[in-house]
């Protein structure tokens, strides 16, 4: 099939490059110019296991990106793959995504396949598609008979194109038979079962599959948490209560918390949905609540160990959200360096990847070129992200003026690091 892709970013470049891998013919488009020159260069702009080698493979082939729409008309299958960032208040924000909608509604009416299957692959809230997308649609162009789909991805950073090419399911929420058709067409290659559902189902799975695996996180660090009081080592519980064939051993993981554009983002929106049609989302509220609150616990226990923070110097070793990936995103690293800005510290920051992308956070704080370095003297030291390297450290702890080190995420092998829950 020729699919075009409306935005370069994480999901709709991963998208971009599975399905060339599996032989369609994709173009990507993006307002971005830099994004769109480094894709055609091979060198994309942001990191993803194995994605630089098979856009080598790919690019000036099978896959191809420019800021121009001209090919929407010429595509079988349009995928909308933009950002829907949080609002102040939790909601989604769509404008990127009624943008894309109304450029793909221009460019039908000039020129279109027989039938093109328009495909929101953002996340957003129930009702979107059918609601939003399909009437801006409809609307330039009340004649074309066309389908539309809301396909979520469920793809995790650092392993995102493992995750396309083997996901657990696959998620098609089509208006019509012949648009589910299509959909099980492009995905014929990929040995997964296939759920068929209607747009705002699959809106809703979405959105209730992040909440869930956030509330596990959550309900994990409450529970070691408890644990930590009582003496108790909250990875054998997690273990033995993972082992339930019910419940799976899968995000209960006990420590800083969860990041990333999606989980914080998800819950937030869900919250707000919820609220929004009379239904108190306390669960959801309880989820995001302990998230914010578990990285602080690690100053609280650093102030226990060494007093007062002022003119102190921590090492703060991992700055994205977790490993195999720079995205800072909603990094729980982000709140407790602002915390010890506030408590008049020194932050001393490395992390073996993210670090460009952390300094249009903080621009102004200190980083280093190794953990070892940022270890130099520092009165403590928080680790944050589940680096392997990191599993690795021992005697460079030796460097501190004491060996004070907060474990928030139990990959830690020494004898005398502190656990935040254990």
């Amino acid at each position: 099939m020729v699919i075009t892709v409306i935005g370069g970013g994480y999901v709709g470049l991963v998208t971009a490059v599975c399905l060339s891998h599996l032989g369609h013919s994709l173009h990507i488009i993006d307002i971005d110019i830099n994004k769109v020159s480094a894709i055609n260069r091979a060198d994309p702009i942001i990191y993803e296991y194995g994605l630089t080698e098979y856009l080598k493979k790919l690019v000036g082939n099978s896959l191809t990106a420019s800021t121009s729409f001209d090919l929407v008309g010429r595509s079988d299958v349009i995928l909308i793959a933009v950002g829907t960032p949080s609002n102040p208040d939790g909601s989604a924000n769509l404008s990127y995504l009624i943008a894309a909608a109304e450029t793909i509604a221009d460019e039908l009416s000039k020129n279109h396949k027989n039938y093109p299957i328009i495909v929101v692959k953002s996340t957003v809230p129930p009702g979107t598609t059918k609601n939003i997308v399909e009437p801006i649609i409809r609307k330039k162009n009340p004649d074309l008979s066309f389908g539309i789909c809301m396909n979520p991805e469920f793809l995790r950073e650092g392993r995102a194109i493992e995750d396309f090419l083997h996901p657990d399911r696959i998620v098609i929420g089509g208006s019509d038979p012949q648009t589910i058709r299509v959909m099980h067409d492009l995905y014929k290659d990929i040995d997964a079962p296939i759920i068929d559902v209607d747009p705002t189902a699959a809106e809703m799975i979405k959105y209730a599959s992040n909440a869930l695996l956030a509330t596990k996180i959550s309900f994990a660090n409450e529970i070691g948490n408890l644990c930590k009081q009582l003496g108790i080592n909250v990875y054998e519980v997690m273990k033995g209560v993972g082992m339930d064939s019910r419940v799976s051993p899968k995000f209960l993981n006990a420590g800083a918390g969860f990041g990333g554009s999606c989980f914080p983002k998800d819950v937030s929106a869900l919250a707000f949905i919820a609220k929004n049609h009379g239904v108190e989302p306390s669960l959801l509220n309880a989820v995001l609540a302990v998230n914010d609150l578990q990285p602080l616990r690690m100053i609280d226990l650093l102030e226990n160990k060494i007093g007062s923070l002022s003119g102190k110097r921590i090492a703060v070793l991992g700055l994205a959200f977790k490993d195999n990936t720079d995205d800072v995103r909603e990094s729980r690293s982000i709140l407790v360096i602002e915390e010890l800005f506030r408590k008049n510290a020194v932050p001393v920051l490395f992390d073996p990847m993210a670090m460009d992308t952390m300094k249009t956070v903080f621009p102004d704080a200190e980083y280093t070129d190794s953990a070892a370095s940022a270890l130099c003297d520092a009165d403590g030291c928080l680790v944050m992200t589940e680096w392997p390297e990191f599993a690795k450290l021992d005697k460079e702890f030796d460097a501190m003026k004491e060996r004070v080190i907060i474990d928030g995420r139990h990959i830690l092998t020494i004898d005398d690091a502190e656990g935040i829950c254990w």
